[in-house]
């Protein structure tokens, strides 16, 4: 059975807090504020209002064997979010990344010391999570960091809501609105499959803006796929349970090809008499080239990288309007974009572990 009875209502999301002190501030700044009416918000919408969404509970319904008339309750009591739609919709196109930015919001002092002492408190179930699945400590530790600040933020929107926009309203000016409609409708499937199982009320699940729920934030699929009782009680809780949330993010990464002992990531140099970029970058994160292929096109390797048996990537991050770094990444690094389909992610993960590790090796 899953555990969700004390699941514990959390911050409110970031870009919440920032339009509520951005309206404050105006209100203030504006001395006839009291005057103005307020603009009339538009009434909340249920998705038993909708046809489509009606439709997809009775097919769900059918094909997961479960009680139509709970799978309708369940998607018609889901709210319509803006929120969400704007939130999931593309940035706009040119928007700089930023690699040294981005590192910023992560690697620093209150994720660090939040880390340090998560990893303290769990010594023993990260080295016994390291041993059993061989994925390293500083990796687990890194991406929970990344995800939701060691269990601060784990979202504040009903899942039921989140997941039921994306898979009815996903915004049609995404590039791939589509593909990602259906995922969130797989999504919504999964997640009710698992409240069903679980016993649980899924008006009750709070996660994303996107669906994704606990500590590890996980989309319902991988919590049915990937989510393992590591404590030892017969059940499994991502959102209470420490030692679930270590064991279940361990075992994600041996399922998706982490390789132990091989390193993410080597540094590289350019010879740039001989360098072809354009190839070299084709593939994007995906190892693609061996240390001949690499070293051909013009790639200059440290002696670790020239001893490494696989397939790299080279793996490039903009820095704004300063010089781009780059990486080459190995199979491990490419396991580690697959919790987020992203370099800047999976660096982020790689660097806030090494460095929690550091302080922790150095008995800060």
């Amino acid at each position: 059975m899953f555990r969700f009875g004390c699941v514990r209502p959390v911050a409110v999301a970031a870009l919440t807090l920032g339009v509520g002190l951005a309206a404050g501030t105006g209100a203030f700044a504006n001395s006839g504020a009291s005057k103005t009416r307020p603009a009339a918000q538009a009434p909340a919408f249920f998705y038993h209002q909708h046809s489509g969404a009606m439709a997809f509970a009775d097919d769900l319904a059918a094909r997961r064997n479960l009680d139509p008339t709970w799978v309708r309750q369940q998607i018609g009591q889901a709210q319509h979010l803006p929120n969400v739609v704007r939130l999931m919709s593309p940035a706009p196109s040119g928007t700089p990344k930023n690699w040294a930015a981005y590192r910023a919001r992560f690697i620093e002092p209150t994720r660090l010391n939040a880390g340090l002492r998560f990893w303290q408190d769990n010594r023993d179930t990260l080295a016994r999570a390291e041993s059993e699945f061989g994925v390293p400590a500083s990796l687990i530790v890194g991406v929970i960091g990344v995800e939701t600040l060691y269990g601060r933020h784990t979202g504040n929107f009903r899942v039921i809501d989140a997941l039921s926009t994306l898979a009815f309203d996903f915004p049609t000016a995404h590039p791939r609105a589509a593909v990602r409609t259906e995922f969130f409708r797989d999504e919504l499937e999964q997640f009710l499959s698992l409240a069903d199982r679980s016993g649980v009320d899924p008006q009750t699940f709070r996660g994303s803006y996107a669906g994704a729920m606990g500590w590890p934030q996980f989309m319902p699929s991988s919590w049915n796929k990937y989510a393992i009782d590591f404590d030892g009680d017969s059940r499994i809780d991502l959102f209470n349970s420490q030692a679930d949330v270590i064991g279940s993010v361990a075992n994600y990464f041996k399922a998706f090809g982490w390789h132990p002992g091989m390193p993410t990531h080597y540094p590289v140099a350019f010879d740039h008499t001989r360098l072809d970029l354009p190839t070299l970058l084709a593939p994007d994160i995906l190892p693609s080239f061996d240390v001949e292929s690499l070293t051909n096109k013009g790639l200059i390797l440290q002696e670790q990288a020239q001893q490494h048996i696989g397939k790299m990537a080279l793996v490039e991050l903009e820095n704004g309007d300063a010089p781009r770094s780059y990486v080459l990444g190995t199979d491990n690094f490419y396991a580690v974009t697959r919790y987020n389909w992203s370099s800047y992610y999976a660096m982020a993960v790689i660097e806030l572990g090494e460095a929690i590790e550091a302080m922790l090796t150095s008995g800060r």
